[in-house]
């Protein structure tokens, strides 16, 4: 049996993530290795510090060392992380938004992203510019911030956190041919989204998933 431990740094999306793995890849053994002290550093800071990549760097390491033959990277904001991450450990890092990203640039000429954190937003405009550039593709992207809707998230404040997206796609709306979510956390709202803006909206934890399912085909191959 395949083993995959998925590294988080929100512990709200947890369950969600498990209940796409029971779903999608049930024959896989899924580790979850949270430390939400991750996301609060790099809120408070702005920035991912050295200390929250050489944490993450040793929770890489920790997954290989309790058997894991993939690791499932499911924060946004730490994405470059990830990347150096890749050079310490013998597995493979699966990043959940690079699948969102791919399908974005194929779609849609003009890409509104969507984030409730600036400490996320930044990274995920360069990872869709970055997979358009891969892609030979020209696109332009649109940065939509609802400022403070994820203080509003953790403060139990979910109808808030969901307003402020709202209205941050709603003032896009007019510019881009879809969304991209920059959270993982935003994944529930993908269809009020769709349904408020009349334009599609990608969200990354099936596809990151589903592209872990296909890491692993190509392992056992």
């Amino acid at each position: 049996m395949p083993t995959v431990a998925a590294i988080y740094t929100a512990l709200n999306i947890v369950d969600p993530i498990k209940a796409l793995f029971a779903e999608l890849l049930p024959d896989v053994r899924l580790i979850n290795i949270g430390d939400d002290s991750l996301i609060a550093e790099v809120i408070a800071h702005g920035d991912v510090t050295p200390a929250v990549t050489r944490r993450l760097v040793a929770y890489y390491q920790a997954a290989t060392q309790a058997g894991a033959d993939l690791i499932f990277n499911t924060c946004s904001s730490v994405g470059e992380v990830a990347l150096l991450g890749q050079q310490f450990v013998d597995v493979p890092i699966v990043q959940i938004d690079h699948a969102m990203a791919e399908a974005a640039v194929q779609q849609g000429a003009s890409i509104g992203v969507l984030a409730t954190l600036p400490t996320t937003l930044g990274p995920t405009l360069r990872l869709v510019q970055r997979k358009a550039a891969a892609a030979d593709r020209q696109v332009a992207v649109h940065a939509g911030l609802a400022e403070g809707a994820f203080q509003k998230l953790l403060a139990g404040q979910a109808e808030e956190h969901d307003r402020r997206i709202l209205a941050a796609a709603e003032g896009l709306a007019g510019k881009v041919d879809l969304f991209v979510l920059a959270q993982a956390s935003m994944g529930r709202l993908q269809d009020a989204l769709a349904a408020a803006t009349g334009k599609p909206v990608l969200t990354s934890p099936r596809l990151g998933v589903l592209s872990v399912a296909r890491r692993l085909q190509e392992l056992a191959a």
